[in-house]
């Protein structure tokens, strides 16, 4: 039962042509021990049978789940979806899970409570279970935490220059997260220039952004299983050869973002810096970085 404490959550799903999993994922958020949401249901122009099926929840639960597509049933890509769900959520959490994963009964409730705990935060993240036996039950699944100490909060601009894709540290997953949506309003949302395979780097261009301007707590528990298979984004990504081609996208974004938004920090912009000078001349950073390697021998 909730209470007049509980804040409204507002769980965003977006999916396209996800008939597989989708019923999957929304029954994980029935499941939920926390009784205070709202599922946004977000239609990014499918042409399979997700479309009948999330209407069909939203009529069976009218009160909690609500269908939403764009202007003549269009593909506008994630982030642009995203957007559109922030922008009709009444909650002042908002919690996303994509469509091919999905929750553990306990991922709101626990996650709700540390904002309770931690009035600052402006973003949470959690560990994810890297989930492969659900097709296979010889395959191994694999926890990945967060890529920095558990259970404490993370002054600005830390998470940035520590977790991936500028650090050495693993980034949470889309699921993992949830954040207040007045952060989110703050940041300008998701950036709706990450489509087609640019999407790989969606969520961690709305992290980078989150990193500079909020608090996060960075928690070590894991309540969502993140589905391991050939047709994810960052299968279809590498497989196609196109991973430095989108991770060079991304720095040009961020090094234009820093710059518009008058970010100054040595250490981020030697890192942008570095990151771009192996993108584009990989003999010289090589070279670069045997030389470096051979003096640390000698002074040693």
């Amino acid at each position: 039962m909730n209470n007049n404490t509980d804040p409204l959550v507002s769980v965003i799903i977006c999916f396209l042509n996800e008939e597989k999993f989708l019923e999957e994922a929304i029954m994980s958020v029935l499941n939920q021990d926390y009784q205070n949401w709202e599922l946004i249901l977000i239609d990014d122009g499918s042409t399979d049978q997700s479309t009948s099926m999330a209407l069909s929840f939203e009529k069976r639960f009218i009160e909690n789940i609500h269908y939403l597509d764009h202007n003549n049933h269009i593909n506008k890509g994630l982030s642009a979806s995203r957007n559109t769900g922030i922008k009709k959520a009444k909650g002042d959490l908002i919690a996303f899970l994509d469509a091919d994963d999905l929750w553990l009964p306990s991922k709101l409730s626990q996650q709700v409570s540390i904002f309770k705990a931690n009035p600052s935060i402006g973003l949470l993240l959690e560990a994810s279970m890297y989930w492969s036996d659900w097709n296979d039950s010889k395959e191994e699944n694999i926890l990945i935490t967060v890529g920095a100490e558990g259970n404490k909060i993370y002054k600005p601009p830390f998470l940035a220059t520590h977790l991936y894709p500028l650090g050495a540290g693993a980034a949470p997953c889309p699921s993992a997260i949830m954040v207040k949506k007045m952060a989110i309003e703050k940041s300008g949302y998701f950036e709706e220039s990450f489509t087609k395979e640019y999407a790989l780097y969606e969520d961690q261009a709305f992290l980078c952004k989150m990193y500079l301007r909020e608090d996060v707590f960075v928690s070590s528990e894991c309540n969502n299983m993140y589905r391991q298979h050939p047709n994810s984004i960052v299968k279809t990504v590498k497989t196609a050869g196109l991973y430095n081609k989108v991770r060079k996208h991304y720095l040009n974004w961020f090094k234009s973002f820093l710059n518009k938004n008058n970010i100054h920090n040595s250490q981020i912009d030697l890192i942008v810096k570095q990151a771009l000078t192996e993108l584009n001349s990989p003999m010289f950073f090589n070279l670069k970085n045997r030389v470096i390697n051979k003096l640390k021998k000698i002074i040693k």
